[in-house]
Formats: C-alpha cells, structure tokens, sequence
C-alpha cells in the first residue's frame, strides 16, 4: 500500500515529472516573452512622461518595479497599459504616465512590454 500511494503521490505531481513540466512552461514562457518584447523593439519612443513617486511609497519607503503591457495605435498613442507584474503600490502611477507616451507612427496597432522601475526619490 505504500509504495503504491508513493507513485500515485509521483505520478500527480510529486516529483520529477512535474519539475520537467516546470522547467518546459518557463522555457517557453521566456521564449514568448521575448517575441512580445522584440515588438517594443520596433517602435520607438517620441515622448515619454516620468511616472510620479506615489506618497505612500514615499512613506514607506518603497522601490520597485512594475512591467506593463501596453497596446499602441497605428499612429503612436497609446490606447492601453495593463499591468502584468510589479509592486501594486505604483500601478496607478505607471499606467497614468505610459498613457501619455507617444511613439513613432507604424502601419498596424503593436502590444509591447515596457519595464518602470521606481527608486525611491532623494529630497
């Protein structure tokens, strides 16, 4: 009986088949990560507007990153920003300030992914 509940514990999940599964979703997850951030390679950034510290990072004294998908129209501005990772103490902070960029005009609307990343401000 317990030999059999170890491989039944292996078979779902308990050991190296899922380490192997693992290793495979995060190779092709940074494979097709790359793809969307090779897009952002091909429109460059015209204007771009600094983020403002948020006052509760401020206060607690907060850095960080946050990554943000942005959609961008044929003409340059942006029409979205999600955020996919990152502190959510500067998700407010982020999105506002990737709205106002402009990029240089291309023939179809592109996603890419852009990295903020916030340090704390020297007063």
């Amino acid at each position: 009986m317990l030999a059999r509940e170890r491989y039944d514990r292996m078979r779902w999940g308990h050991g190296w088949p899922s380490r192997c599964a693992a290793f495979w979703l995060l190779l092709l997850s940074l494979v097709f990560g790359r793809v969307v951030l090779g897009q952002e390679l091909n429109r460059k950034v015209i204007a771009r507007t600094a983020p403002s510290y948020p006052e509760l990072a401020k206060r607690m004294h907060v850095c960080g990153k946050v990554r943000l998908e942005v959609v961008i129209a044929a003409e340059g501005s942006v029409k979205s920003a999600q955020m996919l990772g990152g502190s959510p103490v500067f998700e407010k902070s982020a999105v506002e300030a990737v709205k106002q960029w402009r990029f240089e005009a291309a023939a179809k609307e592109t996603k890419a992914v852009i990295l903020l990343e916030f340090a704390e401000p020297s007063d």
